[in-house]
Parts: structure tokens; C-alpha cells; sequence
């Protein structure tokens, strides 16, 4: 059983938990963090999302991500969640958004990288192949139909600070 901590919109502790698979109580929320890498090298690492997963299975992403642990941060979170979905391990992230959603508060955080481009660990039921774009490759990504829609209107203020998103 995987327990988050309840939120208020605000973002402060609600004093009870939340318990994954369960109906989030109106009112409450839980804290979700997603990375987008970028390397060194200018280009962007994609995720392929296992054929099992119940949303999007198959999909190319542009971020890793998932759900805080009772008792994580959001940093603390976003560590946990790439190391455990390419096996990165950085301390370099820039949050570049946080958005409120139905149930969630979602950090969208952008990490930099040097790490070994052909050193990607995938997560069992998570993830199951990776490849790095260009930023123009990345860019073209972005503005198609293959970009998850809930990465996009996440990431949309940043992409267009960026000048990703025609």
C-alpha cells in the first residue's frame, strides 16, 4: 500500500493520509513531481511508458515522474522518481512550473545532465525503452500529436518561455 501525504491547495500538510487507488477527498490533493532531462549536450531524453501502464501505454514521454511518498518534498520526490525511471542520479533540477489539477499538485522540474547518454536503467512497469532528441527533434515532438496532452499543459508555459510551442 503506497501512502502519500494530503495536501491543501495551498500546498501545506492537510494531517492525514492518502492512500494510492483510493478517491482523493474533495478538497485534498497529493504532491506529484515531473522531470524533464535535458543533457549537457543540448539533447532531450524521452521515456518510452510500458504496454501495461493504464494511461498512455506505449507512449513516448518527455519526463519522468510520479507520485510523492508520505513524508517527500518535492525535490526529495523528484529524485526518487528519476533515479527510479532511467537510474539518473542528479542533483542539478530547475522547477520551471507547478500547476494545480483535479486531484493533484503537479512540480514540473527541468534537470541537467552529464550523465553516460547509454547508462538509462528502466523501471519494471514504468518504463521500457529510452532515446535522446535534439532540440529540434524535441521541439518537432512538442508541437505533434505524440506529445501525452497532460505533459503539455503542465509543461505549456515553460515550452512557450522556451519558444517550443508554435
Amino acid at each position: 500500500m503506497e501512502l502519500w501525504d494530503a495536501l491543501y491547495k495551498d500546498g501545506t500538510l492537510a494531517g492525514r493520509d492518502l492512500v494510492r487507488g483510493e478517491p482523493v477527498p474533495e478538497g485534498l490533493y497529493h504532491l506529484v513531481c515531473e522531470i524533464l532531462v535535458r543533457h549537457t549536450d543540448g539533447t532531450y531524453l524521452m521515456m518510452r511508458r510500458d504496454l501495461e501502464k493504464e494511461e498512455y501505454p506505449g507512449y513516448w514521454e518527455a519526463t519522468a515522474g510520479g507520485s510523492a511518498l508520505k513524508g517527500e518534498d518535492k525535490l526529495t520526490c523528484a529524485k526518487r522518481e528519476l533515479r527510479e525511471e532511467t537510474g539518473i542520479i542528479c542533483d542539478n533540477f530547475e522547477e520551471v512550473a507547478c500547476y494545480l489539477d483535479i486531484d493533484y499538485i503537479c512540480h514540473s522540474f527541468l534537470c541537467i545532465t552529464d550523465c553516460e547518454k547509454d547508462a538509462i536503467v528502466f523501471q519494471e512497469g514504468e518504463t521500457i525503452d529510452y532515446r535522446w532528441l535534439s532540440e529540434q527533434e524535441y521541439i518537432a515532438f512538442v508541437n505533434s500529436d505524440e506529445m501525452i496532452p497532460p505533459q503539455r499543459n503542465h509543461m505549456t508555459v515553460w515550452l512557450e518561455k522556451m519558444g517550443y510551442v508554435k
